[in-house]
């Protein structure tokens, strides 16, 4: 289980991430993350700063019994991870409906692909000018 300091719980939180954050899909699973400001090494974060983690399970995945076997699954696989995610990082897992047959260790390496590839890409994005048109 995650800690409740490590989770995302209101709905603009998710919608914040999923709109402004960088968005990685591999497998069955799209991962959308948003880098906020740092906290500097030697300094405790506080309970705002911390890497946050949400998960979207919607009904096509399955009845509730499957969308929460997958949403459990998914919270382990995370709870493994959190170390790896930079502090005051915002993580949204959404999932599609082939997350049910997926097994962990796929659902895993999915996971481990899709955060690799958001995180790199919210990395590159960060200090980057808008494009003008001529």
């Amino acid at each position: 289980m995650l800690a409740i300091e490590h989770r995302l719980r209101r709905r603009d939180e998710f919608a914040a991430t999923v709109k402004a954050g960088r968005r990685a899909g591999r497998g069955c699973l799209v991962v959308h993350v948003l880098a906020n400001d740092p906290v500097p090494d030697d300094a405790a974060p506080a309970r705002d700063q911390m890497a946050r983690v949400g998960f979207v399970v919607p009904r096509s995945v399955g009845n509730a019994v499957v969308r929460n076997k997958v949403r459990r699954r998914l919270r382990h696989l995370m709870r493994d991870r959190l170390a790896d995610v930079a502090n005051g990082t915002d993580v949204v897992v959404r999932v599609s409906p082939g997350a049910a047959a997926r097994s962990y260790r796929q659902l895993g390496a999915d996971l481990d692909a899709a955060i690799n590839a958001a995180t790199v890409a919210a990395r590159n994005s960060r200090g980057r000018k808008a494009r003008s048109s001529p």
